[in-house]
């Protein structure tokens, strides 16, 4: 298992997304391309982040994977705001694919 927690690379508001290029870049690219199958993203202690944050974490890697993703990938210790924020990018990155 890979748990990358976002506290600690982003603060406790994550919102800077060559932070976010660089947590998808240097370990769940590698992670997904390994073959792992149990990779969790850790928000614990994260208060909110942005859309183009999250979009920046995960999009590349939706667009390669498809939503096959989510079922490598986990969001845990998620606040209300942040899961939100994770599902418009997911639902947008969704309906992109038909566009």
């Amino acid at each position: 298992m890979i748990v990358v927690k976002i506290i600690d690379y982003a603060g406790s508001f994550a919102e800077n997304k060559d932070v976010a290029s660089d947590i998808r870049t240097k370990h769940l690219a590698p992670a997904l391309e390994k073959g792992e199958n149990n990779i969790v993203i850790d928000f614990k202690d994260v208060t909110g982040a942005t859309q183009s944050f999250v979009h920046a974490l995960v999009s590349d890697l939706i667009r390669k994977y498809d939503s096959e993703v989510f079922t490598r990938i986990f969001f845990k210790n998620c606040n209300a705001s942040v899961e939100q924020v994770i599902n418009i990018v997911a639902d947008y990155m969704e309906e992109s694919k038909y566009s």
